[in-house]
């Protein structure tokens, strides 16, 4: 197997051969005074640390979008699986678009012990001031909510080509 002048480090091909599964095998490093220290400096925390992540009542969920635009419209897509329309909040103000709502379903008062927590149950939200402006009137917004994807649709506003000022 080859090495460099340390023999702390791997060439390039025993990496490649470990991770794919070469028939070489890979001979520990050598401890030197150098990794003997910072093994040293490495401690164990005393108490366990509390997870950071487990208290996000404070903290509502984001929700992710898509944002794109065609010649006269801009659509916002959103993924909304398993959350009813009545659970859900659209609102737009000064071009600035806000989803909100609570996923609920996560909740057991059965359970005793989670092993794996991935979806996130709660309330979320999300604000996006949009990128172009659009008409804000009821007839000109169009929100629909099909198979837990939330596609919002507006006309985008007319504006004029700008025009030239002469200058005397």
């Amino acid at each position: 197997m080859a090495r460099t002048n340390s023999d702390d480090l791997l060439m390039e091909d025993d990496l490649a051969a470990a991770f794919l599964g070469g028939e070489e095998e890979l001979v520990a490093p050598v401890e030197t005074e150098e990794t003997a220290v910072v093994e040293e400096e490495i401690q164990e925390p005393s108490e366990p640390v509390e997870d950071e992540w487990e208290n996000t009542d404070d903290f509502p969920g984001q929700l992710a979008v898509d944002v794109y635009e065609t010649a006269d419209k801009l659509v916002v897509k959103a993924r909304t699986a398993g959350i009813s329309k009545s659970d859900l909040d659209v609102s737009i103000s000064d071009n600035i678009l806000t989803i909100s709502g609570v996923l609920s379903g996560g909740e057991d008062e059965q359970t005793t012990r989670w092993h794996i927590q991935e979806c996130y149950w709660g309330e979320f939200s999300r604000t996006i001031a949009l990128p172009v402006q659009v008409r804000e009137d009821e007839d000109s917004v169009k929100a629909e909510l099909k198979d837990g994807v939330l596609t919002i649709t507006f006309e985008k506003e007319k504006t004029e080509a700008p025009k030239k000022i002469n200058i005397q």
